[in-house]
């Protein structure tokens, strides 16, 4: 069974959410704002967050920030607020998918199955190593120099896309499709945010994830 928790000060949106997920078979752990969903992920095994942005006592970026920190558990982000720059910050600090409110709820449902999907097909075991980069996607580890590195779950995805199509041109189209896998509906640069985030992480190596201008990007050999 999967653990989702949900994070929102809007009790009627917690209750309403837990029983549409808990209809899917999912183990909903609910809270009221950050500071309450960051003690809950770290006593509890938790597979997806659904966090609203704007909450008492801590708020949802701030939360992204810390929990980013220790922990690359998938994290969709529920906010009110539709401005760009709000979504762009949100993919910043660490989200894996951004519903603006208000949503429809078979919507949420399918992209909470697409997220857990994704990280299901994680498990199979395949090594990667290029130069001081290495990364097992079945342990979700990610190393620079032997040094650990923490990406959010979509950083995660797009750097072993590329090292499975290592040398080949991943085009934004194809990234966004088979990274966030549903009818996106945002732009190309979100990608362009997700591998500039992934690049300075990955510190020195980062320079392996080469552009390849007006298509996309590719993992250098």
């Amino acid at each position: 069974m999967y653990n989702i928790l949900v994070v929102d000060d809007e009790k009627d949106i917690v209750a309403a959410l837990e029983i549409y997920l808990r209809s899917e078979g999912y183990r909903v752990l609910p809270a009221y704002n950050g500071k309450e969903a960051l003690s809950i992920a770290a006593r509890e095994d938790v597979h997806l967050i659904l966090m609203d942005i704007m909450m008492p006592v801590m708020d949802g970026l701030t939360a992204m920030a810390q929990l980013r920190q220790t922990s690359n558990v998938p994290v969709i982000l529920l906010t009110a607020k539709g401005e760009d720059t709000d979504k762009v910050l949100g993919l910043n600090v660490g989200a894996d998918d951004y519903i603006p409110k208000p949503f429809r709820m078979m919507e949420l449902l399918s992209r909470v199955r697409a997220v857990l999907r994704r990280t299901e097909k994680q498990r199979g075991y395949t090594e990667y190593q290029a130069g001081a980069l290495y990364v097992c996607p079945s342990r979700h580890v990610v190393e620079v120099e032997g040094k650990p590195v923490t990406l959010t779950l979509k950083e995660f995805e797009i750097l072993c896309l590329l090292l499975a199509n290592q040398g080949v041109v991943m085009t934004r189209s194809q990234l966004l499709d088979q990274i966030w896998g549903y009818a996106f509906d945002g732009e190309s640069r979100t990608v362009d945010v997700h591998i500039r985030t992934l690049r300075q992480k990955l510190g020195p190596a980062g320079e392996y994830i080469e552009t390849v201008r007006g298509i996309g990007y590719k993992m250098r050999r």
